[in-house]
């Protein structure tokens, strides 16, 4: 048999498409051709392949050798594909039957040696797998990643020799199985936080309805630990969005990923990060922090301190929930339906408006750095608020052995239940409303209607940030669950809006 087909799959984000691996062997000199719009790893697999087919004891045909990664357009990237063309190699030399392999899709990348080695994004193509009913045969390295769908149409192969001996009927490969992923981390909640009572009501809210929040205040007021305690208020995942992070940081390479694996994720990137690494792309398609924070919370501390066009390319995440990746090579959609939450000083010595410092910036230089932050980003930003140093008797409690402690009251069954309210309604969280869903879940009266006219007035908000101040007061219902929004709602939720019609 000169030709042989055997079937793998591709890593375009979070899309995993089939390529046919079809391996053809003819006479004339020896050679070894890879064609298919590979890249550099995929085009040195020629070499791992025949080192780890000679170092298995097998015959490497001495012939015009060409492997087609079909699609022909579509990019191929990384070392996935050594095993499905070391498997054609040999079936169409005949040393090999294939007949096994008419539903079975094979990722893996080989060692020298003939050992199977693991590849990242391999759940995404797993999950594509399981929508197709393909078997899939991948390394035994992902074990712990395909044991979170444990399907026995996986099997996992440790070496090249192994697979053989499977394709023969000598021994089958063992099958994953279904593990349960560990419990969540217990994190530090709110119960022990002195002072900062507008800034925790404020994270309630931001919890319960998946809103934006930005903090600021001078150093040493506590913006990052409370953006860091966020993650306690909110609701473990359910089994979709949980697989789908646990795709996304596959695809990221990370370590651990059974671990914490229904818990949201939290992000907080450093203020040097490029937007490229914030958003995703590069050469090699890699997943940004905002969709690493897919289904969780990214927290960008020293906000002004990014650079503008870094925080520009938020805009449009923000909004929609995903980011469109446009390369030469290749385009596709990431999810990025995250929680921002953001932390920044008053101005660059940090302490205008503190009780406690003199702050010795002109105010050119304090209008000059809060303007760091663009008037259409900080529009998408649903709560704006201000925190001030604590006091002397907060100081007091801070430093005392005894803490007052919430009076056991569960903020995250709290947030849950409001939460469940909002997918009944709506089917999704009250940030995420579009007008018409928004307005029809509010039920205003005609005096709520006036009372956010004026407001709009007054705090000059635009149309957008009074829609986040009704979603916003909407949340406020949820959680002491009124079904309308009436003015108090709508006073509170406005009062988040602190940095409205400043100068």
């Amino acid at each position: 048999m000169a030709l042989a087909v055997v079937y793998s799959r591709a890593n375009i984000g979070l899309e995993a498409p089939l390529v046919s691996v079809e391996t053809h062997i003819s006479n004339g000199l020896p050679s070894f051709s890879v064609v298919g719009l590979p890249e550099t790893a995929v085009k040195e697999s020629k070499e791992r392949v025949r080192s780890a087919i000679l170092n298995s004891l097998l015959e490497f045909p001495a012939k015009r050798i060409t492997v087609n990664l079909a699609p022909a357009d579509l990019p191929k990237t990384g070392g996935r594909f050594d095993l499905a063309i070391a498997i054609g190699i040999l079936a169409a030399s005949g040393q090999l039957d294939i007949s096994l392999l008419n539903q079975t899709v094979l990722i893996g990348e080989l060692a020298l040696s003939g050992e199977v080695r693991a590849v990242p994004g391999v759940l995404s193509g797993l999950i594509a797998c399981r929508d197709e009913a393909h078997e899939a045969i991948i390394p035994a390295a992902n074990e712990n990643e395909a044991n979170l769908l444990g399907s026995d149409d996986i099997l996992l192969c440790q070496h090249l020799l192994a697979l053989c001996a499977h394709l023969q009927g000598e021994q089958r490969l063992p099958k994953t199985r279904r593990a349960v992923p560990g419990p969540a981390t217990e994190r530090q909640g709110l119960e022990e936080v002195v002072g900062q009572e507008l800034a925790k009501r404020a994270l309630l809210l931001a919890a319960a309805g998946g809103h934006n929040l930005l903090m600021r205040g001078p150093p040493g007021t506590g913006k990052s630990m409370l953006a860091g305690r966020l993650p306690s208020l909110l609701p473990l995942l359910d089994d979709h969005a949980a697989l789908e992070t646990a795709a996304i940081r596959s695809l990221a390479g990370l370590n651990g990923i059974r671990e914490n694996y229904y818990e949201a994720p939290f992000r907080a990137p450093h203020h040097t990060a490029s937007a490229v690494a914030l958003v995703g792309g590069g050469k090699q398609l890699n997943a940004g922090e905002i969709s690493l924070a897919h289904h969780g919370v990214l927290f960008l501390d020293e906000l002004p301190e990014f650079s503008r066009h870094v925080l520009e390319v938020l805009r449009e995440p923000l909004e929609s929930g995903s980011i469109q990746i446009s390369r030469a090579a290749y385009q596709t959609r990431m999810p990025a339906c995250f929680q921002l939450i953001a932390a920044m000083n008053p101005c660059p010595c940090g302490y205008h408006g503190d009780r406690h410092h003199e702050c010795h910036c002109s105010i050119d230089r304090i209008r000059h750095y809060q303007q760091r932050i663009s008037g259409p980003l900080l529009d998408r930003i649903d709560m704006q608020i201000e925190l001030q140093a604590l006091s002397k008797t907060q100081r007091r409690l801070l430093l005392g052995n005894r803490r007052v402690k919430s009076k056991g009251v569960d903020l995250r069954q709290v947030v849950a239940q409001a939460q469940k309210r909002q997918r009944e309604r709506a089917g999704k969280l009250n940030a995420r409303l579009e007008q018409g869903e928004l307005l029809g879940s509010c039920h205003l009266s005609a005096a709520s209607k006036q009372l956010l006219e004026q407001l709009m007035e007054r705090l000059r908000l635009s149309a957008r940030a009074s829609f986040r101040v009704l979603k916003v007061a909407r949340t406020i219902a949820d959680l002491k669950g009124d079904k309308a929004v009436d003015s108090k709602h709508i006073l509170e939720a406005a009062a988040f809006r602190q940095f409205e019609g400043q100068a």
